[in-house]
Formats: structure tokens, sequence, C-alpha cells
């Protein structure tokens, strides 16, 4: 399949991001006028650079109000048309996109509209240019890409075909059923974008929530796959309108862009293998990836410290014991309970925060080919040290920095690599309160939030829920949760308020937290105050609430407060779960689910982040 992508959809110069998209592996783009316009490259001096980085320039964009014109109107955008077409020839590209009227679109009539489309045709086949009619999908006459090959059709020229864009359909309530019935020879271009499924005005949503594919709610798979069965022969291009978009590092953006369209593509060629159909027939030959290799287990959390002391308290107060230094890593540890696996390195020469999450270990059954899948979804590789004799553990960073490491399943679920900290995996391990990771929550700077989701959605196979907003004392923080087949992973990516973000929460960076499952919180909670941790602060008046919320027992409520324990509720269960103060950018929760609950506790999310607001500003006070 042949991959371009849109200028309007990277940051910079035209020419940095060219550079951004050869880099990032594309196949070609689309020059969007504007990018041309305030370029310092003359249009040959943009070809040349095309030709050195191998980079097609599959198409021009856009040429607006050029039919649906009133006749007397219309000689002008013939000669308007001409210049267009004499600039396309110096820059070497051969397809222009002409999008249906919106502003002076006074001519309703189809017969006349594919007569001007006609001599366009006409006026294009001099340069050796042709002319892809896009639908929008606010077209004050055409905005329907039914309407819009229906018109192609009637004009019969050549030099005319249809463009679709995937926004301008799913965002009417549109389906592309019926395409594959469609000549493909009248298939000139293909444009994609993802969005997420919002009520506001359709140019609005157009201009500034576009996303890439896999990123949004548009079934894509099914477009894609009725263009591969018509034969579509063209490249399939990204036309992303986003503000993060525009803001981010081009370089990030492009191969985020790219990744999502080799994310498409795999799903789309399993669902033609899985009707009957052959992925690799040409032209549209959809190459498929290796098999997601879906997390079995967690491996391991790694927490990296300047303070490797008040790391290592809190672990013993929680009740992990060190199982012992790695044997070629003198800054390394590692602390277990039951099935619970931390690492802790310490980094003295960390200038940021004190002490941060900084890598999920999982447990996968191909390590190698989790690494390869990852590898062909551009993800960047970290550089591991290791000796021959150890195991091998493949690793890649997420969007937001953290490492995300692929591991062997062990037996009974013990890891290989634990011997290497002197561990003997068959040592029988003491009786556990915790019963393994419940979940780990991750912190998203708003800008790579969509990049994330399609980031543990194409290597993880992990699925996003429905997402909610949890009120702080910042403002909204936007949580949505990320989960397995099964639920043996959850990640819930918050995305931190815009005033969190600038202030830093009063001087630290938006907390994380790893989430450990129990069996019996009190327990856990008393053992650990004996050892003398002081659990983050619940005030009074959320106990008073809950009686008033739940019609909770008086000796229970009591219970729960006397533990510093908070509670919720749903349907199936009740959920038990408590906070420790936080390390640097990173604290712990321990949870106790009962009677098949599935949240998170959101309700209480608010009393923890006042909580976390009112100890981090008290420091600050006691720091100035």
């Amino acid at each position: 399949m042949r991959t371009s992508i849109a200028t309007v959809c990277l940051s910079g110069t035209l020419e940095e991001k060219m550079r951004a998209a050869a880099a990032a592996g594309f196949d070609g783009i689309e020059v969007f006028e504007p990018d041309l316009v305030v370029s310092d490259s003359s249009p040959e001096q943009l070809r040349d650079l095309a030709a050195e980085l191998d980079l097609s320039l599959d198409m021009y964009q856009p040429f607006r109000d050029g039919v649906e014109v009133a006749p007397e109107a219309f000689p002008d955008s013939l000669r308007r048309l001409r210049v267009k077409c004499e600039l396309m020839n110096r820059l070497g590209t051969s397809v222009l996109l002409v999008c249906s009227n919106v502003a002076t679109g006074v001519l309703k009539d189809d017969a006349a509209i594919a007569e001007q489309l006609r001599a366009a045709g006409d006026v294009a086949a001099e340069y050796g240019v042709d002319l892809a009619y896009e639908a929008l999908a606010w077209g004050a006459h055409v905005n329907t890409w039914r309407h819009a090959h229906r018109l192609v059709e009637l004009a019969d020229h050549p030099r005319v075909g249809t463009c679709l864009d995937s926004f301008h359909i799913f965002s009417r309530g549109d389906t592309v059923e019926g395409l594959e019935d469609c000549d493909p020879r009248k298939l000139f271009f293909v444009q994609l974008a993802d969005a997420p499924l919002l009520k506001q005005d359709v140019l609005s949503w157009s201009r500034h929530h576009r996303v890439f594919p896999g990123e949004g709610d548009f079934d894509l798979v099914d477009l894609l796959g009725r263009l591969h069965e018509v034969g579509y022969a063209g490249p399939v291009s990204l036309e992303i309108f986003n503000d993060s978009f525009r803001q981010a590092d081009v370089h990030r953006t492009a191969v985020d862009g790219l990744r999502s369209l080799r994310w498409l593509e795999d799903q789309t060629a399993d669902a033609v293998r899985g009707a009957g159909g052959d992925p690799d027939r040409a032209p549209l030959m959809l190459t498929d990836l290796p098999a997601p290799q879906a997390p079995r287990a967690w491996d391991f959390l790694e927490l990296r410290t300047r303070e490797l002391g008040h790391v290592t308290r809190m672990l013993h107060q929680l009740g992990f014991s060190l199982s012992g230094h790695h044997r070629s890593k003198d800054s390394v540890q590692a602390w277990t309970q039951g099935p619970v696996r931390i690492v802790v390195s310490e980094d003295p020469r960390a200038t940021a925060q004190p002490t941060r999450l900084a890598a999920l270990g999982f447990q996968v059954a191909d390590p190698d080919v989790a690494a390869y899948r990852a590898e062909r979804l551009l993800a960047q590789t970290v550089d591991r040290a290791q000796l021959p004799d150890e195991t091998v553990l493949h690793g890649v960073v997420a969007p937001d920095g953290t490492e995300i490491f692929f591991g062997p399943c062990g037996e009974q679920g013990v890891p290989p690599w634990l011997a290497e900290f002197g561990a003997d995996p068959q040592d029988d391990a003491p009786a556990s309160l915790l019963t393994g990771v419940d979940h780990v929550n991750l912190a998203q700077p708003w800008q790579h939030y969509d990049e994330a989701v399609l980031f543990l959605t194409s290597l993880l196979d992990l699925h996003p829920a429905p997402s909610q907003d949890v009120a702080g004392p910042s403002g909204l923080v936007r949580s949505q949760v990320m989960r397995s087949a099964g639920g043996v992973v959850r990640i819930p990516l918050n995305v931190a308020p815009m005033a969190a973000e600038q202030v830093a929460f009063t001087g630290a960076a938006y907390p994380e937290h790893i989430a450990l499952a129990c069996s019996d919180i009190v327990a856990v909670a008393q053992r650990a105050r004996r050892r003398g941790l002081a659990f983050l602060p619940v005030p009074t008046n959320y106990y008073e609430d809950l009686v008033a919320r739940f019609d909770l027992d008086a000796d229970f409520v009591g219970m729960l407060e006397s533990n510093g324990l908070l509670y919720d509720r749903d349907e199936t269960g009740e959920f038990l779960h408590f906070y420790t103060p936080t390390l640097g950018e990173v604290f712990v929760e321990v949870v106790q689910r009962l009677d098949g609950y599935e949240g998170f506790g959101a309700p209480n999310a608010p009393v923890r982040l006042a909580s976390q607001y009112r100890e981090l500003a008290r420091r600050d006070m006691m720091r100035s």
C-alpha cells in the first residue's frame, strides 16, 4: 500500500515537513497550498528536494470555488485552474484536489455542474493533470461522496475522478456501502482521518479534532477493505487538521501518522482474510504485521530514584522484601511480594523528579515477535546493556517516555531474570497479602494523548474503555482506561488539566501511580501503619458524606476512617483502597475489589487530588 501524508498534518516549514515525512518512511506527500505560498523554496527546488528524499508529490491541494459557480464566473475559474496547473508542472505533481463549493456555489443543476467538471478536465488535460473531485461535508450543494461520484460519472472525462475523504463521509453519519461497485479508474485519491464522535458543527469538528486512524471512532477498516475489494490503485493518504499536531514535534507526528497507517493496514488485512479474501491481491496490497503479543501478565514495574532510602522504606512498609541486587548492575535492586515485582534503580544524577515510574514490563508468549511488531510500528527501542547469559528483555519507548519491556513467561509465572538478583525461583515464597498489579495509571501531556492510545492499542493490543472526567483543584482530569482482553492489564491514562501542566502541580510533575491488588486491605493497611507509613490524608467530611451516599453502618465507616481507607460501590460490588504519599512524581495505591467491582474508585479521585494538592503546597511552603 502506498502511503502519503498531507503537509497540513505537520508542524514546521514545508521543507521540514518533507524531511520528516521521508524520515518516517512515507512514500509521498500532499502539498498543502498555504505551505507552498510561504516557502522560501521555488517549486523547482521543492521538486528536486522531493527527488533527493525519494518522496513522491502525490497531490496539490486545495482548489476551491472552481465549479458549481454561476456561468458568468466560470471563465475566471478556468483561468485560475490554468495558473495552478502551470505551477503543478513546475512542482512535479499531477493530481489537483478540487473541493465542492461552499461559498460561491449557486449552481444546483447536476448536468450543468458535470459540464463544468468536463470543461475543467479539458484544461487539466493540456497540462497532464488529473482533477480529484471531493465532496466537503458542509458543501452548499454537493456534500456526499455518492453525489460527487455521480457527477464525476456524468462528466465522463478521463482527467476527472473522485477523491474520497473519510472525515467528510463519516462525520455526516454516512457509510461507504456500495463503494466496492464503483469503477476503480474513477477513484483518483483517498484521504483518511479518524475522529472522536462529537456533537458540534461539522466544520469546527473537522478543523480541530481530526486524529490519525486508530485514535478515533470511525470504521476505517471497512473503508480500506472496500477499497481493496474494488481494486483502488492510488495512494492512501492522511489529511488531519488538529491543533495539537500543528504544535507537536514534526518528526514525532510523522512517525505517529505512519504507525497509524501500518496498524490500519494490518487490521484490514486480518478482516479481508477473515472474510475469505486475499490481502496480497494487487493493486492495493495489504501488508500485515506479526500477530500482536497481548500481555499475559505483569512482569515488573521499575522505579528510578535519586532518593533510594525513601523508596525502599515505603516498599518495606507495604510488605515488600528485598530479593537482591542485580549481579551486573550495582545500582539496581529487586523487591518482591507474592506475584508483584518492583525493580528499583538508583540514579543519583537525576535532575528532574527524584522518583519516577520509569518502566513497565509484560510477560508475552513470544518477546521476539512482540519486538519485531514494535519495530514495524516504528517504536523507538531502548538501548539496554546486558551480559550474554542474562535474560533478553526487548524494550521500546512509549510516547510519554515510559519504557515498555517484553519478557518471557517464566515457570509458574516467575520470570527467569529474577535469578540475576540472586533470587531462587524454587524457594517457597511466604504467603502474600498482595495478589498482583491491579492497574498502572500514567499521566499524559495533552498533546500526546491520542498518540498514546494508538501506541498501546497497536503494540500491546489494549483497547480503550469510555473516558470520563474527574474534577481536581487545577481543573478537570480526563481519564481513559486502556485494557487487555480479560482485564489482565489495565492502564488508565490521565490527561492533566492545562493549569496543572503549566504550574506543574505547585512544583511537582502531575503524579502517576501504581495500584496493587490485595486480599485483605485492612491487614495491609495495619501492617503498613505499624511500619511507619503515613497514608495520604482523607478529610473527615469525606466519611460523613459516605454515610449519606451509601447508608453505611456507622461502625463500618468508623473502621474505614480509622484505617485511612476510601470506599466505593457499584451495582456489582465494592471497592476499598488507600493512597501513599507521593514520592517525586509517583505514589502507590492499594486496592481490594469485592464481588466483581470493575471500576477504579473514580468518585474518590477528587478527594485524592485535593489532598495531594494540599500536601504539595505544604511542602512548597516549608521549602520557602
